[in-house]
C-alpha cells in the first residue's frame, strides 16, 4: 500500500521553515528507486489504456463484492489471480532495470508488450482461471490430476515465479523454488530433513489443486480483505488526509525542542494508520520532515533515521498494519477487534521510543522548536480539511460495530468517493466538478489496483512455500531441530545466571526468541513485509507454539521482527530512501534508524514473556500489564539515554553502561529484576538531577 499525494504543503514544517522540499514527481522517482513493487514500466498508448481500463475494473469489482457480497471462494481468487497475472506482465518490465534503448534525454520511452510477455500474460491467465473452470469436479481429481492440470499447474507456477521477481526482485522466487526442490528431492535431504520425496504431479496437486497451496488462505485473505484496504489507502490521500496528519502533527509537536522530528514522529504514526509501505510513508512524509531537521541542526544521517524509524512503525499501527492484521484474523480465527487492540500498545512503545531519543538528542544538541509563527494553526488546518477525516472515522466505526473488514472498507471508499464530489463542488462548477471526480476516481480505482499487484503475487507465490511445509512436514522437523539447539545453549548457560534468575526453559525460549528474531530479520532484508509474515508463521510460530507461546503473541512476534527489516543494514530500503532526500550516507542512516527503533525491538520479547502487554492474552491481569509496560517504558527510557549520551546532562561512560544494563533488567517483566534495575539507575539520576558537572560524551 502506498501514498498518492494530491496535494502539496499546506503550511506544515517544511514549508514554514522554508527548506526545499521534494516534488511529486522527485517523491515518485525516489519511491521508485528503493521500492520495486511500484516501478512501474512506460507503455505504449493503447497498451497504456487497455492496462488503466483492466485495472479500473479490477477495482470497480472488488469495491462491488465488498458492498454486495464475495462471490464463491475459488472463483473470487481466481478471477484477482488471473487479472493480476495479466497485469503485472503489462506494467512490470522483464528487467527492473532501464536500458540505454529506452530512454531519450532522460524520459522514458513507452514501449510496446514484447512477445514472451504476451506469452507470460496468456498462460497466468489462463492457469488462474483453470481451477476455479474446473470446481465443480475438482474433488474426483484431487490427488489423481491428468495431463492437463498438471500442465496448467506447471505453468501457473512459472508465471508466479516470473511475475514476483519483476514485481519485488529475486528472494521470494529463489526460496520458492528451494522449497519446491526440497520437497521433490527428499529421499536426498540429510539426516532428519529427509523424507520420501513427491513427484512433480504430486507436488503440483498439491500446490494448485488444493487449499494448501496457490489457492490457500494467503491469495484468499488478499483477494477479499487487503485489496479494498490498498485502494481506500490511496483514495484517502487523495482527498488530502495524508496532508492534514503532516499538516496537524506540525501544528501540536513542532514547538517543542527539536520540534520537526517530533513532527516526524507524530505525522508517521498517523500517515501509517492508512498506509501499508514503509518506503511510501518515508518519502511523503520525508520530502517535509527531512529537511526542516537538518535546517535546525540535526545531522543528516540522523535526520533520514528519525523518519525511516519513524515511517517503519506505520505498518504496526492499527488499523490497517500494512494488510497483516487481515491475515491475523484468518491465521488466528479472532476477530479484527481482538487483532487492532493488542496491536495498540506494541506500536504506541516503538513511537515512543523513537521519540524520547528524538528528544535527547534535541537537548544534548541545544536544538530549538519551531516558533509561532512558523508553524501551522492547528483549528485552521482543521477547519480547512475536517471533510477528509470522514472516510477514516467511517472505516474504523464500521470495524468497531463488528461487520466484515470488506464491509468497512467498502463504506470507507464510498466515504472518500463522496468527499471528492464535495470538494469539487466546493471547488468549481457542477459540470467541472463531475468530470474532476470522475477523473479522481478514474485515477484512484486505477493507482489502487496497481499497488496491490505485487503483494497478490507474492502471497500466491508464499502459497507454494506453506503448500510444501504442509505437504513434507518440514515445520515439525524444524521445530525440532530449534528447540532442541536452543535447550543444549541453555543447559549450558543457566549455570552461570546469577541469583536465578532464568532457569533452563526461560533460557530455551530465550535463545529461541533470539534466533527467530534474527531469521525474520535477515527474511525481511529479501521480500516485503506481508511475505515475510506468511512465511515466518508457518515455520517460525510453531516452534514457539511448542514452548507455550499463545498464538497470538507468537504471530505478532514475528511480524514484529519482519518490519524491523526495512531499518535493518545492509537492506534497510526506508532508511535508504530517506538516505536519499537527507544526502546522507545510507549505511549510517540504516545503523541509526535501527538503534532508534529498539522499541519494536524490545517489546516483542517483553510481551512473550509478559502476555498481558496485548491486553487480549490469557490470564491478562492489570497488575502484570502495569508492571509490564511501565518496565518497558523505563526500559526504553533507560536505554535512550545510553545511546544519546544525555539525560539531563551529558553523562559519563560509566553511566551510560549502567544505564544500559539496567534497560535490559527493566523489560523482564519480573518485580525483582525491575527493583534491580532501578537500584541501578539510582547513582546516575541522583548526580543528573543534582547537577553535577561532566564531561559530554558523543552520542
Amino acid at each position: 500500500m502506498t501514498n498518492d499525494p494530491k496535494a502539496g504543503p499546506a503550511g506544515g514544517v517544511a514549508a514554514s521553515e522554508g527548506a526545499a522540499a521534494l516534488t511529486e514527481a522527485e517523491q515518485k522517482a525516489l519511491e521508485e528507486k528503493f521500492d520495486s513493487e511500484v516501478r512501474f514500466r512506460p507503455l505504449t498508448r493503447p497498451v497504456l489504456v487497455a492496462s488503466a481500463v483492466a485495472l479500473f475494473v479490477l477495482s470497480c469489482f472488488h469495491y462491488y463484492t465488498a458492498g454486495f457480497g464475495i462471490l464463491q471462494q475459488t472463483t473470487h481468487n481466481g478471477l484477482h489471480l488471473a487479472f493480476t497475472l495479466g497485469l503485472v506482465f503489462a506494467v512490470f518490465a522483464f528487467s527492473g532495470r532501464v536500458s540505454p534503448d529506452s530512454a531519450e534525454h532522460g524520459v522514458l520511452k513507452p514501449l510496446g508488450l514484447p512477445l514472451l510477455d504476451w506469452a507470460f500474460l496468456v498462460g497466468g491467465v489462463v492457469s488462474a482461471m483453470y481451477v476455479p473452470w474446473i470446481f465443480d469436479t475438482l474433488a474426483m481429481r484431487v490427488g489423481n490430476p491428468n495431463a492437463v492440470d498438471v500442465a496448467m499447474g506447471t505453468i501457473l507456477i512459472l508465471c508466479l515465479l516470473e511475475a514476483t521477481r519483476r514485481a519485488m526482485g529475486w528472494p521470494l522466487p529463489v526460496i520458492a523454488i528451494l522449497f519446491m526442490a526440497y520437497a521433490y528431492f527428499g529421499q536426498s535431504m540429510p539426516g532428519i530433513l529427509q523424507h520420501p520425496g513427491a513427484p512433480w504431479a504430486s507436488l503440483v496437486n498439491h500446490l494448485y489443486l488444493t487449499s494448501q497451496g496457490i489457492y490457500g488462505t494467503a491469495l484468499g485473505v488478499i483477494a477479499t480483505y487487503v485489496f479494498h484496504f490498498v485502494l481506500f489507502g490511496v483514495l484517502a490521500t487523495r482527498i488530502g488526509l495524508g496532508q492534514l496528519f503532516i499538516d496537524l502533527a506540525s501544528a501540536l509537536a513542532g514547538r517543542y525542542a527539536g520540534g520537526p522530528a517530533k513532527v516526524s514522529v507524530l505525522s508517521s504514526a498517523m500517515l501509517g494508520s492508512i498506509s501499508g509501505s514503509s518506503i511510501a510513508n518515508t518519502v511523503t512524509t520525508g520530502s517535509l520532515t527531512i529537511p526542516a531537521m537538518i535546517k535546525i541542526g540535526y545531522r543528516r544521517h540522523f535526520a533520514a533515521a528519525v523518519e525511516a524509524a519513524s515511517s517503519t512503525g506505520g505498518q504496526i499501527t492499527p488499523p490497517v498494519m500494512g494488510a497483516v492484521a487481515f491475515l491475523m484474523i484468518e491465521y488466528l480465527e479472532v476477530p479484527l477487534t481482538t487483532i487492532l487492540t493488542a496491536a495498540l500498545v506494541p506500536a504506541f512503545m516503538h513511537f515512543f521510543g523513537v521519540l524520547v531519543q528524538v528528544h535527547m538528542e534535541a537537548k544534548r544538541l541545544g536544538l530549538r522548536g519551531l516558533t509561532k509563527e512558523e508553524l501551522p494553526d492547528a483549528w485552521k488546518v482543521f477547519k480547512a480539511n475536517w471533510l477528509t477525516i470522514i472516510p477514516l472515522l467511517v472505516l474504523v466505526g464500521v470495524l468497531l460495530s463488528g461487520r466484515t473488514p470488506y464491509s468497512a472498507a467498502f463504506w470507507g471508499i464510498t466515504a472518500c468517493i463522496a468527499v471528492m464530489v464535495v470538494q469539487n463542488l466546493m471547488a468549481r462548477g457542477v459540470v467541472e466538478a463531475a468530470r474532476a471526480t470522475a477523473t479522481d476516481i478514474f485515477d484512484g480505482f486505477v493507482m489502487g489496483a496497481k499497488y496491490s499487484l505485487s503483494v497478490t503475487v507474492a502471497a500466491a507465490l508464499v502459497g507454494v512455500v506453506i503448500g510444501v511445509v504442509t505437504l513434507t512436514g518440514v515445520g515439525f522437523k524444524i521445530v525440532f531441530l530449534v528447540t532442541s539447539t536452543a535447550g543444549g545453549w541453555a543447559e549450558s548457560v543457566a549455570p552461570y545466571i546469577p541469583f536465578g534468575m532464568m532457569d533452563v526453559a526461560t533460557l530455551t525460549l530465550l535463545f529461541t526468541l533470539m534466533m527467530t528474531a534474527v531469521v525474520c530479520i535477515l527474511m525481511g532484508c529479501g521480500i516485503p513485509t506481508t511475505a515475510n509474515y506468511l512465511i515466518m508463521i508457518a515455520i517460525a510460530a510453531p516452534i514457539l507454539g511448542a514452548l507455550g507461546v499463545e498464538p497470538i503473541v507468537a504471530h505478532f512476534f514475528v511480524f514484529y521482527y519482519g518490519v524491523l527489516a526495512d531499518v535493518t543494514p545492509p537492506v534497510a530500503l526506508a532508511a535508504y530512501a530517506a538516505a536519499g532526500i537527507a544526502g546522507a550516507n545510507a549505511f549510517k542512516a540504516g545503523n541509526t534508524a535501527f538503534r532508534l527503533s529498539m522499541g519494536k525491538a524490545l517489546v516483542p520479547f517483553v510481551f512473550v514473556f509478559s502476555p498481558s502487554l496485548l491486553l487480549v492474552t490469557q490470564g491478562f491481569t492489570w497488575p502484570s500489564f502495569v508492571l509490564a509496560l511501565s518496565g518497558a517504558m523505563l526500559g526504553i527510557t533507560a536505554l535512550s539515554a545510553a545511546f544519546s549520551g544525555y539525560l539531563t546532562q551529558p553523562l559519563r561512560a560509566w553511566e551510560r553502561a549502567l544505564l544500559a544494563v539496567a534497560a535490559l533488567l527493566f523489560v523482564a517483566p519480573d518485580l525483582v529484576t525491575t527493583l534491580i534495575a532501578a537500584a541501578l539507575c539510582l547513582p546516575v539520576l541522583i548526580r543528573s538531577f543534582a547537577g553535577g558537572s561532566s564531561s559530554p560524551a558523543a552520542a
